[in-house]
């Protein structure tokens, strides 16, 4: 999302000032007057470390412009040493020539400095970044301190004695001032360069690359995985893959995450499973020889047809979702072995599209994410109806079907806050707003809204007891990543080497006492804005009453708990060619986007007996998630077991056919030199 308006001027501001003390320095220099250098020269290394802790995109601009750290900083220095030659009498030349000497090698160090730690990073950037895997083999260490690794940071802090002593010396006229603060700069890029040199030694340095492959070729053979996670995306993206993070770990046999990305390893929410980020398609080929079978693929990406070629596993996509829309039903699905659905309303939806997948390799396995939303048990039990308003976000093609927020919004959260029984939980989709600038304008408008209603509402809240913040910290602590935040990936290979054991089941156990307490401390009556990671979204639909939201894969999911729903109509089309283009609106109540209906919706959800779409919605849920038992994960679990035995299979009839080739035939995926052909007589 853009900036919001009120940074805008603050960063003008700030960007401004640095010009101006610039200005004012060059200006003192050159006259010269000591007040006002010694002010300009403050003004500004002040203006660089706001700039560096608040407006880091500012510096970003300065850096294209090619106005970057070093450029500033010798423009400052240099700014010295002129007020300093302009100072005085004559021979100060004479004078002040080892300073500037003096400067000269402080810069060469810097730059020296520079080159070294980018040998150093390039020894420290290995072809595979694990998680929860032992690769202490690999002479993993701690990364060199920040300061080496990034050159502003390293110049500011290093430089800051030189110029210190410089602008001592145009005050007090005494060079030994700016030779004392010289001297400890360039003590400081001594030592840096001496720690950076160090960890060039053999002994220090993290395996070679083929001393790398080896052991990730050794630890295949020795952990023997069945069956992986195959996750390839962008930053925003990592939600995909989270969400089958827990199935994974509930399966038989031996899981294993492969991601592509370095970043995405991070990213990746809290599991015990082993990680593999496996960044160049040479790496990932080894995964051939591996006893991998099965690859799960959540999300279609780019590098999804290089691991395709791997001819040894068989592979699936499962989706971060389903819906009605046709992201639902990718053509880039028949690229894989298997496409695994929640049930039979998807089946029908690849049937209908046409887009090249064969029924046969369809396979309804439920959604097990949803094993733990709970069924629902009638009306309202408190003096509130919670009602979840989850709209999707705009999506890529512009359709102004895709989300009620622009249209229908802010008239959905009116009409439910009017009404003082209900509860509103709003949590939007956290790409709104990230294509329509409508959709993010119209976000914070409602958020507004239910700021402004929360301040009209009062009423007795919960006593702090602290139980929250405890189980929050709690969860945090198990949860959370080893390593300092400076840590780079190979000491962050060493730190998150092994999750504690027992650490899934702590986790499972804190997260329920975490909801719970975090529900009991907040009053029945207060409208919530949900947008942090916790609580979840499947923790909302235990909440909630009724849903409110759009044409999303939010519907499937929340059928799992059998309550009303309902779903905004802001596509234009009439409710009945609605209803029959969207399947999943079956059994709900469609609003227009003047959000006419919602009292009698929310008597509906009062006084279940007026509630006329129960049966549809149990038919609906059938329809799209498939039967209650045998429960997803089993089915999950099945289908896994059923595709790695179909790749064993086919190994075998490889190697069967390979061992009966005559040597004529060579082998295309070994290594066989071609007999040369005879020449003629």
């Amino acid at each position: 999302m853009p900036a919001p308006l009120s940074r805008i001027p603050a960063r003008a501001l700030v960007t401004a000032l640095l010009a101006a003390a610039f200005c004012a320095q060059a200006v003192a220099a050159l006259r010269p007057h000591v007040p006002l250098l010694l002010a300009a020269t403050a003004v500004s290394m002040a203006v660089e470390g706001v700039l560096y802790r608040w407006h880091r995109g500012v510096l970003s601009v300065f850096a294209k412009s090619h106005a970057d750290i070093t450029v500033r900083h010798v423009l400052r220095d240099l700014l010295l040493v002129v007020a300093l030659l302009r100072l005085g009498e004559q021979h100060r030349e004479t004078l002040y020539t080892p300073l500037v000497a003096g400067l000269l090698v402080f810069y060469a160090l810097h730059c020296a400095i520079q080159a070294v730690s980018v040998l150093v990073r390039r020894t420290r950037t290995l072809p595979v970044v694990t998680r929860n895997i032992d690769a202490s083999a690999l002479r993993l260490s701690a990364a060199p301190s920040v300061l080496l690794r990034r050159p502003a940071h390293r110049l500011l802090v290093f430089g800051l004695p030189a110029t210190a002593g410089l602008l001592a010396t145009a005050a007090t006229d005494d060079p030994r001032c700016g030779a004392l603060g010289i001297a400890l700069s360039l003590g400081l890029a001594l030592l840096g360069l001496y720690d950076l040199l160090v960890r060039l030694l053999p002994s220090r340095r993290p395996a070679s690359e083929r001393e790398t492959l080896a052991w990730l070729d050794a630890w295949l053979a020795e952990y023997r995985p069945t069956v992986g996670l195959y996750f390839s995306g962008g930053a925003s993206s990592a939600y995909q893959a989270n969400m089958w993070l827990e199935p994974l770990a509930k399966l038989d046999g031996r899981p294993l995450i492969v991601l592509r990305e370095r970043f995405m390893v991070q990213k990746l929410a809290p599991t015990d499973v082993p990680v593999l980020c496996l960044p160049k398609v040479s790496t990932l080929m080894r995964l051939e020889e591996s006893s991998l079978q099965v690859l799960i693929h959540p999300s279609n990406s780019g590098k999804t047809s290089q691991v395709l070629r791997i001819p040894t596993l068989k592979h699936t996509f499962v989706n971060h979702g389903e819906s009605d829309k046709l992201s639902s039903c990718n053509p880039y699905a028949k690229a894989y072995d298997e496409v695994w659905v929640a049930g039979p309303a998807a089946r029908e939806r690849y049937a209908y599209a046409e887009v090249g997948v064969e029924d046969k390799d369809v396979v309804e396995i439920g959604r097990p994410q949803l094993d733990g939303v709970r069924p629902y048990e009638g009306a309202p039990a408190g003096a509130c109806t919670t009602v979840l308003y989850a709209p999707t976000w705009e999506g890529w093609d512009g359709n102004p079907g895709n989300t009620s927020v622009i249209e229908a919004g802010e008239n959905l959260v009116r009409a439910l806050l009017a009404d003082p029984a209900v509860r509103l939980l709003y949590k939007p989709h956290p790409l709104t707003g990230s294509v329509d600038p409508r959709a993010g304008a119209a976000d914070l408008r409602i958020r507004e809204l239910i700021r402004a209603a929360n301040r009209e509402r009062t009423g007795e809240r919960p006593g702090d007891t602290g139980e929250l913040a405890l189980l929050t910290a709690e969860l945090d602590r198990l949860t959370a990543l080893a390593g300092r935040a400076s840590a780079d990936q190979v000491e962050r290979m060493l730190l998150q080497a092994a999750p504690e054991p027992g650490r899934a089941e702590a986790v499972a156990r804190a997260t329920v006492a975490w909801e719970e307490a975090y529900w009991a401390s907040l009053p029945e009556w207060e409208h919530q804005i949900v947008t942090d990671v916790r609580p979840t979204l499947y923790a909302c639909f235990n909440q909630a009453d009724l849903l409110i939201s759009d044409v999303s894969s939010v519907i499937s999911d929340f059928l799992a708990s059998g309550k009303p729903y309902a779903v905004a109509n802001t596509s234009g089309l009439a409710e009945d060619v609605f209803r029959k283009a969207f399947p999943t609106v079956r059994a709900a109540t469609v609003l227009t986007p003047d959000a006419a209906g919602v009292p009698e919706l929310l008597d509906a959800v009062r006084h279940p007996e007026k509630d006329e779409l129960v049966q549809a919605r149990a038919e609906l849920k059938r329809h799209l998630l498939g039967p209650d038992e045998p429960t997803s994960q089993v089915r999950f679990n099945e289908a896994v077991r059923s595709l790695c035995t179909a790749a064993l299979e086919h190994r075998a009839r490889m190697a069967e056919r390979l061992a009966a080739e005559t040597p004529e035939i060579p082998d295309q995926r070994r290594s066989v030199t071609p007999r040369r052909p005879a020449h003629p007589a």
